[in-house]
């Protein structure tokens, strides 16, 4: 006998819709969060301002991998692979000649918040027409947010590396490192209080993040309950199998 949705609740149907057939265990969005973490820990790594040229790779074929994902236009896919290309193919000489300047660190700064921005695009604008709540969902919202704090990082490393000043003061140390943890404690609004930016124009940047990380959740979860409406309003709307009604003679 076929067991009845309606008495298990809305729990239970957004389990099944989750981890059912085609719920997104095999989409591509987990290679692109394997690229992220892999981003993130270089990042993590850089005791000084100076961006990464390996770091940067990464961050290029993560951008790659997001727009083929998210199935981006042909022709933005091209340009990108195109453009994408030809600055790892830069990076990889820099990185091999070990030819460093500041006038480079700013380009690879500028490249970096650029791709970070591209890629969390790329993913709303994939996820804005779906319907229904499953896992690709979910971790499409994950990258999304993830990509948008790495963007604010190179934001605060740009403004730091074309400043005169450390965007943190004297006090603190002014690193890679220590932008990437003030970016994802601005984002989620933690507000350790450890590090503090100086100026008003750094400032202004930790407000803007911390206002779009609040708009972001906002924005996903109604994106996720809306598709959890969807889906229980489908299984609700289903007819349950009854008792087979005995066939009338012909006579």
């Amino acid at each position: 006998m076929r067991r009845s949705t309606a008495g298990r609740g809305a729990m239970g149907r957004w389990i099944d819709t989750v981890a059912g057939p085609g719920s997104g265990w095999r989409t591509g969005y987990w290679p692109v969060l394997v690229l992220l973490v892999i981003s993130y820990g270089l990042c993590a790594a850089q005791s000084t301002t100076d961006p990464s040229p390996i770091a940067f790779l990464v961050q290029l074929i993560t951008v790659a991998v997001t727009l083929r994902v998210t199935d981006a236009a042909h022709i933005v896919q091209r340009s990108a692979w195109f453009v994408l290309g030809a600055a790892g193919a830069g990076a990889l000489v820099v990185q091999i000649l070990g030819t460093r300047g500041h006038a480079l660190d700013i380009a690879l700064s500028a490249a970096s918040a650029i791709a970070f921005l591209i890629a969390p695009a790329a993913i709303i604008a994939h996820q804005v027409h779906r319907r229904g709540l499953d896992l690709e969902a979910l971790l499409a919202a994950l990258t999304a947010y993830a990509l948008v704090g790495m963007f604010f990082t190179f934001v605060y490393n740009l403004i730091g590396l074309v400043g005169d000043s450390p965007i943190f003061g004297d006090a603190s140390p002014d690193s890679l490192s220590a932008q990437l943890f003030f970016s994802f404690t601005t984002l989620t609004t933690t507000g350790f209080g450890n590090i503090v930016p100086v100026g008003p124009g750094v400032q202004s940047v930790a407000v803007a993040e911390a206002i779009t990380g609040q708009l972001f959740l906002i924005t996903a979860v109604a994106r996720i309950m809306r598709g959890a409406r969807r889906s229980t309003d489908v299984d609700d709307a289903s007819p349950e199998p009854g008792p087979s009604q005995p066939e009338k003679d012909a006579s």
